[in-house]
């Protein structure tokens, strides 16, 4: 049941394309909680932070600020050309947003619940409302135009 609930808010995501071919190394770290800090998800801290979809039929953000939710892998070219825009993204929306960053190879479940097929996946998800999704290493600006049109947040 859980899977189809998921699947469902997948089809409302907007996606686009790139997938990744390189190995190398890229800093993982454990959950961070001060309001400038990306913070890693595992299953647990997934359901607590995000969306329980075990527990939950329909899509209900946890969060208290708009998320940018990157699903990624340390091998993924894109997901490293982007690491520092949402680290940089973090900092400088100052607490109005918050990163989330759920390592695909660590959380396979996690992945294969939401569908993931191609790295990066971006999900852009506001307080209210359904997410969105884009694929693909994009340049900063295009994240910003997301998180303002998307997430309803400025500066």
């Amino acid at each position: 049941m859980k899977v189809y609930i998921i699947l469902g808010l997948l089809s409302v995501f907007t996606f686009g394309h790139v997938s990744c071919a390189n190995k190398a190394e890229a800093k993982s770290s454990d959950q961070n909680t001060e309001k400038n800090d990306v913070i890693h998800l595992n299953e647990e801290s997934f359901k607590k932070l995000v969306f329980d979809y075990e527990n939950g039929k329909e899509w209900s953000y946890n969060g208290k600020v708009p998320a940018i939710l990157d699903f990624y892998a340390d091998w993924c070219g894109p997901c490293r050309q982007i690491a520092p825009i949402l680290q940089e993204l973090q900092k400088e929306y100052n607490g109005k947003i918050q990163v989330f960053k759920v390592d695909t190879d660590k959380e396979k479940e996690l992945a294969a619940i939401f569908g993931i097929r191609s790295l990066p996946t971006i999900v852009f998800i506001p307080l209210n409302g359904e997410p969105q999704a884009m694929m693909g290493a994009r340049p900063k600006a295009e994240f910003e135009k997301m998180v303002s049109e998307v997430l309803k947040v400025s500066k």
